[in-house]
């Protein structure tokens, strides 16, 4: 019966005094004066309608009913204490990331080796979506998402700018001749041509869209809008930073300098409440040092 339990409060300090046999230092212990742990104490001797302590001028000693409460009452508190100190071993033993399949493919997967040896005792699940994540319902630690970053209840760390510019393999831009000026760009085809981006990158570079080579139906992924210009099957727009790798290694080649701004980007984001988490500030920490962005 949940009425036999006295006050979880009381049954703590009677658990330290007990223990180290002195009301002082169970409220140095609980962080508590001499006095509130006497209280206490007194407290859970009137509920139980029994003394616990032999109060001597310069010794605190037992009674036989406190003899008898005492080994139980620390046996209960050492499983207690066992039991949370095991689940906050397993709440940071998995770190759910939950983010967009490009960031997730082009920069995240790439660099989570490194962050694995730095946290050998977390391991990062990755998710990859785009819906929106109810961290009340769902095991979900962080997410990273394209946007403003205006998101009530979220603190939120920009990592990338979404700025598209134009590439396409060396290759392609052999075949046709090479790409010096923009006007060139008519030579070749353009891969997922309905975006509406590519309006906005011909009208910057100051050319007529109406020449426009439309004839490839839209792809979406940028990771697969990639794999289709490394194959040399036309241009695409794409974010230069997810694709740093490809330029480094000759598949990829930026032509033009010119940069689209969507006045968007990717964030880092999760609960204001969940901002003091270790598992969730170590990986914060990491991912804003390894994006070149300041930290908190």
């Amino acid at each position: 019966m949940t009425d036999a339990l006295p006050p979880l409060a009381a049954i703590r300090v009677f658990e330290a005094a007990a223990r180290l046999l002195s009301f002082t230092k169970a409220a140095a212990e609980l962080g508590m004066t001499q006095a509130a742990v006497s209280y206490q104490v007194k407290l859970l001797e009137e509920r139980l309608g029994a003394p616990l302590f032999l109060r001597q001028p310069r010794a605190l000693a037992l009674t036989e009913a406190g003899q008898w409460l005492a080994p139980r009452t620390t046996e209960a508190f050492e499983l207690l204490r066992d039991a949370y100190s095991r689940f906050g071993e397993r709440e940071q033993a998995t770190l759910v990331v939950n983010t967009m399949h490009t960031f997730a493919a082009q920069w995240l997967a790439p660099r989570l080796g490194v962050y694995q040896l730095a946290h050998p005792k977390t391991a990062v699940q990755l998710e990859t979506t785009t819906r929106v994540v109810d961290f009340s319902r769902e095991e979900v630690d962080v997410v990273i998402r394209s946007g403003k970053g205006k998101w009530p209840g979220l603190l939120t760390y920009k990592l990338i700018d979404v700025r598209y510019t134009l590439m396409v393999s060396p290759a392609l831009a052999e075949k046709v001749g090479g790409l010096h000026r923009p006007e060139d760009m008519f030579k070749v085809d353009l891969i997922d041509p309905h975006d509406p981006w590519w309006i906005d990158w011909f009208k910057a570079c100051g050319q007529p869209i109406d020449k426009l080579n439309m004839d490839l139906g839209p792809i979406g992924l940028q990771t697969i809008t990639a794999s289709a210009a490394i194959a040399g099957r036309g241009a695409a727009l794409l974010v230069k930073e997810f694709f740093e790798q490809e330029i480094r290694d000759g598949r990829l080649y930026q032509p033009f300098d010119v940069m689209v701004d969507t006045e968007t980007a990717y964030w880092l984001a999760f609960p204001e409440g969940r901002r003091n988490v270790p598992k969730i500030k170590a990986f914060r920490d990491w991912i804003l040092a390894e994006i070149g962005q300041p930290g908190v």
